[in-house]
């Protein structure tokens, strides 16, 4: 690995991933980082280092920029359930003989006074919940299309982005980042009549509020497992990712 003149390639599409961006840039004035966004993003964040937007075309694309762009070190900061670019990244990654770390944010677990029914895919949450249930999906753009056809239930979805497909009449969606506190979650599953939570396990704590308005509201949560991912070294904090990546990445005398 190049440790003199590195060309850091971030995966990036979450909060932590703007962190790790920000701190790297700090930490190591050296190197040459670029942060890659999905496709799907509109509205990139402002970052001290330059940003890439669209899909590589799978594994071999991907190898291919790296070769191409001198990447001597790759980083996926990607969403927990972006499992198929974490699966690419493991694959270009060891097609060419790259390091690979993974920033892997630590999963949610159950407190006292939590309801939560597990469910191992999107399909399966949508057959636990009852019939004509009054439901908070929080389970993303490209996913909530699985429930539409769950025409019994109400569901109210809230995303950053609009859906790649037009929701039917009984779905109602709110274009917005997750509530920033537990009243407003509460307030808002109170006006809508939320009897049922679906959601991904997509830890952090900028998006915990609603499962602590859950346990408030004594309100079931049927929550989504994460998918199975490479195993790959991975670090569960931007701290500690930094201080490897500073580390591995020390120029030489």
């Amino acid at each position: 690995m190049t440790v003199n003149h590195p060309h850091i390639l971030l995966l990036a599409g979450t909060f932590e991933a703007r962190q790790l961006a920000r701190q790297l840039s700090d930490r190591l004035p050296h190197a040459r980082i670029t942060a890659s966004f999905a496709g799907a993003v509109q509205d990139l964040p402002d970052l001290p280092v330059p940003a890439r937007v669209g899909g590589f075309g799978g594994p071999e694309g991907l190898a291919r920029y790296m070769a191409d762009s001198g990447v001597s070190l790759l980083i996926d900061a990607t969403h927990p359930f972006a499992a198929r670019m974490s699966q690419h990244a493991a694959i270009a990654a060891q097609s060419l003989s790259c390091p690979l770390i993974r920033l892997e944010r630590p999963g949610w677990v159950p407190k006292r006074g939590d309801n939560w029914i597990p469910a191992a895919s999107f399909n399966e949450a949508r057959h636990l919940l009852p019939d004509h249930a009054r439901a908070f999906l929080a389970v993303g753009r490209k996913e909530i299309g699985q429930f539409a056809d769950r025409t019994d239930v109400f569901a109210l979805a809230r995303m950053i982005e609009a859906p790649p497909v037009v929701l039917p009449d009984h779905c109602k969606l709110i274009l917005s980042r997750p509530a920033q506190t537990v009243d407003e979650e509460v307030a808002l599953f109170q006006a809508h009549g939320i009897d049922h939570i679906v959601c991904k396990n997509s830890g952090g704590m900028r998006s915990y509020a609603k499962i602590e308005a859950a346990n408030r509201l004594q309100l079931p949560v049927i929550m989504i497992e994460r998918p199975r991912l490479p195993e790959v070294p991975a670090a569960q904090s931007v701290q500690g990712l930094c201080d490897w990546v500073t580390e591995a990445l020390k120029p030489t005398s």
